[in-house]
């Protein structure tokens, strides 16, 4: 098997995890749950969470028994290994929604090889959308999605993703204030792959954060945007890795506008 064909594969085998996650969640979603907090009251996990990592990871296996896996839930990596294959995966990013009714989460697959993806997907069960990416570009439900060419700040629409805890909400307030007084406008889904995948399908001009994310919440959709033409950066305006402090995600044409917003979060 080529290079390239076994990155084929890589990339088929996240979608096809991606939905077998995807199936679980949707099939639990505004049905009657048990929730129990994790790391405080807003960081929720069900046995459908559980569940949904589950199939995820048997759907891996099939294909690629000995990988390593980094998972949000249970007793998977919580690292990213710098060498050689391995999985990441998020069974249902946007928990909070997902127990409250709201249709805004998805389970998140990413196949990496020495640190970088190489494929991705983020299935949405709920919104009956999924997105893909993998060497021949970026996908929803099969077409071709691009970055905006919004290249106008005050015409731009940003979202600060991930969560602030109580303790540092006066960064919270730091996020919207910077993004309000220099965009257009401002969302917050309570998904990070899903507002990372609306960036990749020109939704959203940009994302942006001060804080080191967890890599089940951006990998996937990290490259997505890359293969949609966006551009993903450190704080320092650096190349984005999995462990890079802060995530500046855009279409490019505002991406320096985005990283005076990240910049002045928390100065």
């Amino acid at each position: 098997m080529s290079d390239s064909d076994e990155l084929d594969r890589r990339a088929d085998t996240a979608v096809r995890a991606a939905r077998a996650g995807a199936a679980v969640a949707g099939e639990a979603f505004r049905t009657t749950l048990e929730v129990e907090t994790k790391n405080g009251k807003t960081d929720v996990v069900t046995r459908a969470d559980r569940e949904a990592q589950v199939a995820v990871i048997e759907a891996i296996r099939e294909t690629y028994p000995d990988d390593p896996v980094v998972g949000e839930e249970e007793d998977e990596l919580k690292e990213v290994p710098e060498s050689g294959p391995a999985w990441i995966v998020d069974p249902i990013d946007g928990t909070n929604n997902f127990v409250r009714g709201i249709r805004s989460f998805g389970t998140a697959v990413a196949a990496v090889v020495d640190g970088e993806p190489v494929g991705a997907a983020t299935v949405c069960p709920a919104l009956d959308d999924e997105y893909r990416s993998g060497p021949e570009g970026a996908f929803r439900n099969d077409e071709p999605i691009a970055v905006s060419d919004c290249a106008d700040p005050e015409a731009a629409t940003v979202s600060p993703t991930f969560w602030w805890d109580f303790d540092h909400r006066d960064q919270y307030a730091a996020a919207n204030r910077e993004i309000v007084t220099r965009f257009g406008d401002m969302r917050r889904f309570g998904c990070a792959q899903l507002g990372l995948a609306m960036v990749a399908s020109g939704a959203l001009e940009g994302i942006t954060t001060n804080l080191r994310a967890n890599p089940w919440d951006t990998v996937a959709g990290v490259h997505l945007i890359r293969q949609a033409g966006g551009q993903v950066t450190d704080l320092e305006g650096e190349r984005w890795r999995h462990d890079s402090e802060g995530l500046v995600a855009s279409n490019g044409a505002v991406h320096e506008e985005l990283l005076e917003a990240a910049r002045g979060i928390d100065p």
